[in-house]
């Protein structure tokens, strides 16, 4: 009987619901060296730090759409790595524009987690503010990449936010695994997952999945109880997935 119960329990498990953390500091990361990721932004509201996110060029920064739910203002810190600090530079932004495809749906799978912010003014590039490679074409991740992720966000579940930018090290899961794991609210054709002994945690949504030194994916979400929880692997947006629309945007300002 007991053999017999294990087996019934497996073949529910990809049927299982999770609750999903959509604001997924580091955990058992490290800190960054100063200005070591250029590329990294602070994305903040009422002046306090609300998700990471990426320049991809002097005008435009890749965040996730549930960075901004509803219609606050947001502002872009760039060339920080303490935010405490106030020589970093503060930019507004002059336009959010989500992937029409994502539906702020709470339990429900998210695609489409991806928004392009346009800022008020370039910013100037420096040796603290320089942007970051993106895919210049579809494919998949290869299973075990070694790739990292950074942020500003909790350095554990019930932590408080870190002033300094962390970072930690992951390695990419085979895709048919995320899927089985997190079931209807993974979404294979757009998303991407990693495990390691560090992970992101509430404030990092937004910040980029790094494998060489090109951004693979923007932090979308993660298990809701447990930061880095070894059961449940962290989830991307695939930015490979969206080049089209990446850079039907983009152009349309030029």
């Amino acid at each position: 009987m007991i053999i017999i119960s294990l087996l019934l329990l497996g073949s529910l498990l990809p049927h299982l619901s999770f609750s999903a953390s959509v604001n997924v500091g580091i955990v058992n990361g490290t800190e960054a060296r100063p200005h070591s990721r250029p590329y990294m932004v602070s994305i903040q509201q009422y002046g306090r730090h609300k998700c990471g996110g990426f320049l991809i060029s002097d005008q435009f920064v890749i965040t996730a759409a549930h960075c901004r739910e509803g219609t606050g203002t947001l502002t872009v810190v760039a060339g920080a790595h303490n935010l405490r600090d106030t020589k970093s530079v503060r930019i507004g932004v002059s336009s959010y524009v989500k992937h029409p495809s994502y539906k702020p749906v709470p339990e429900e799978a998210k695609p489409g987690d991806i928004m392009i912010l346009k800022l008020e003014k370039k910013v100037e590039l420096n040796s603290n503010i320089k942007k970051i490679l993106i895919p210049t074409a579809p494919g998949e991740i290869k299973k075990g990449t070694d790739c990292s992720v950074a942020g500003w966000g909790r350095l554990d579940t019930n932590a408080a936010l870190s002033p300094k930018l962390m970072e930690a090290d992951v390695k990419v899961r085979l895709n048919a695994d995320c899927a089985r794991l997190w079931a209807r609210l993974y979404v294979a054709s757009e998303m991407m997952c990693t495990h390691g002994h560090g992970g992101s945690c509430d404030g990092d949504s937004g910040g980029p999945l790094v494998c060489g030194n090109t951004a693979v994916g923007v932090t979308s979400f993660g298990c809701k109880d447990k930061c880095n929880d070894p059961n449940l692997p962290e989830v991307y947006t695939k930015i490979s997935a969206f080049l089209p629309w990446i850079h039907n945007v983009t152009n349309s300002y030029n």
